[in-house]
């Protein structure tokens, strides 16, 4: 067998293939048997595949998993996942005191004849580590960016083979796991946006951890978890849904973002075209803003998030450092429903500095037109000016004055507002503030945080804070 770093797609089939306990079925839904494929091609499949089919014609679909409104979706996939696992199982009942089961699926779109889509597919197991052991369940989305059916065929069938290899090679180390399941899978193929593990070999995984490094590693700019640490695809999650988004470092979250949250959000929701009950909040991190000491800190991380779950919101991860990059994302996913964004002044600022866009041969009117060309508005938080005291806000914001003119024509239509609301004594709370004061033994920091959140500092000893012991 050549090295594991040089392994082939065939390699890994044939290595699975010739595992006598390993054995299991293929259900591909959307864009053919490209993995079963690999493992026939391979050779020895005979002692792994129990049997493999695909459910073209929606009627057959429809009568092996249950009717769907929806065929390509993560649903979907844990439906066949179940059911032909159970099948599996049951009708190989002689196995069970040898064999390792598995069940793959997967229900994908790829690319059409015109070539007017996104590529796209859920990809999952069930599986089993040991004999007669309970099932873990491992799934993941998968953007395919080939240009050409064939290839994203291709691309898929890889995929495939890795994630069985990863689940049964590499399942204690999920760096190595990761490694492996892009393998001969450049980011300008394929885009996992989301991936998540389950079952009681998993038990101590944080999906959460998995999805930050997804982003970090560059194999998807954004992904994102709900506040019981589920991972979620965005573009399901998001889909046409008004969006209400705040970026931040939350080290750690002060009562100044909260202010900023609750009252955008009483202010977004005021719009015209914002139904409340189809609003999503997300707090947004960059990669950037997890940067601690020239490095992202997992724990560091995780402080955070967890911070932001006690207060009930919902977080992604994204690589976007520039805001009009991340506004053009979720435009094609709320597909034209009106969004928000929070910013502060400052920050509105940094939006307007012709330095950033230079990468752009349009500029800073590219970055506009991309970013705030959509049905989006942005609330602007104001502060206190640390030179004379006085307020900084909409009415006395300064920008150069060639860009004076951008600035009256993102007011004059709608895409610019002040905050109609805000607590003026939360204005002089500064994050690094707060957490130089937590590192001092200071008690006043308590003061500038949400009450639950100052309980799981002390409670956790985050941010470097210590409980002090009493004789």
């Amino acid at each position: 067998m050549a090295e594991k770093s040089k392994l082939t797609t065939e390699d890994k089939a044939l290595e699975v293939n010739l595992d006598s306990e390993i054995y299991g079925c293929f259900a591909e839904i959307g864009a053919g048997q490209e993995v079963a494929a690999n493992f026939f091609k391979a050779g020895g499949s005979s002692g792994t595949i129990a049997y493999s089919h695909s459910a073209y014609d929606m009627k057959v679909s429809d009568s092996m998993y249950g009717e769907a409104s929806r065929y390509v979706c993560e649903e979907r996939l844990l439906t066949m996942m179940h059911i032909e696992y159970k099948n599996l199982t049951s009708r190989l009942t002689t196995r069970n005191a040898q064999s390792k089961f598995f069940a793959f699926c997967n229900t994908v779109e790829s690319l059409n004849y015109h070539k007017t889509n996104q590529g796209h597919g859920w990809v999952g197991i069930r599986f089993q580590l040991d004999v007669a052991a309970k099932p873990n369940d491992v799934v993941l989305h998968v953007k395919m960016h080939d240009n050409s059916h064939r290839a994203q065929q291709d691309s898929l069938g890889i995929l495939g083979v890795n994630l069985i290899y990863a689940c049964y090679y590499k399942y204690d180390d999920l760096d190595e796991f990761l490694t492996t399941l892009v393998h001969r899978l450049p980011r300008e193929k394929v885009e996992i946006d989301m991936l998540s593990f389950k079952g009681p070999d998993f038990e101590n995984v944080d999906n959460r951890r998995i999805a930050l490094n997804l982003v970090k590693r560059g194999i998807t700019d954004a992904t994102m978890f709900d506040l019981y640490k589920n991972v979620l695809q965005p573009a399901t999650a998001l889909y046409k849904k008004n969006v209400l988004l705040m970026r931040g470092r939350f080290r750690p979250v002060t009562n100044v973002h909260i202010d900023m949250i609750e009252n955008g959000k009483n202010q977004f929701l005021k719009e015209q075209n914002v139904d409340k009950d189809n609003v999503r909040v997300i707090i947004e991190l960059t990669l950037k803003d997890l940067t601690a000491d020239g490095k992202i800190s997992d724990k560091d991380f995780m402080d955070r998030v967890d911070l932001l779950s006690t207060l009930g919101y919902t977080v992604m991860i994204t690589n976007y450092l520039k805001y009009y990059k991340m506004v053009d994302y979720l435009a094609g996913i709320s597909k034209g429903k009106q969004m928000g964004v929070i910013l502060g002044v400052y920050n509105l600022a940094n939006i307007f500095e012709e330095s950033y866009y230079t990468n752009l041969s349009g500029g800073i009117l590219e970055a506009f037109g991309r970013g705030f060309g959509h049905t989006v508005k942005l609330y602007v938080y104001p502060a206190i000016n640390v030179e004379d005291g006085e307020l900084y806000d909409l009415s006395n914001f300064s920008t150069s004055s060639n860009l004076r003119g951008l600035f009256d024509y993102m007011v004059d239509n709608n895409k610019l507002e002040a905050y109609e609301k805000f607590n003026q004594k939360h204005l002089y709370i500064l994050s690094d503030d707060v957490l130089s004061k937590i590192k001092a033994g200071a008690s006043s920091w308590e003061e500038d945080v949400p009450e639950q959140v100052a309980k799981a500092i002390k409670f956790y000893e985050l941010f470097g804070f210590k409980a002090k012991i009493t004789s």
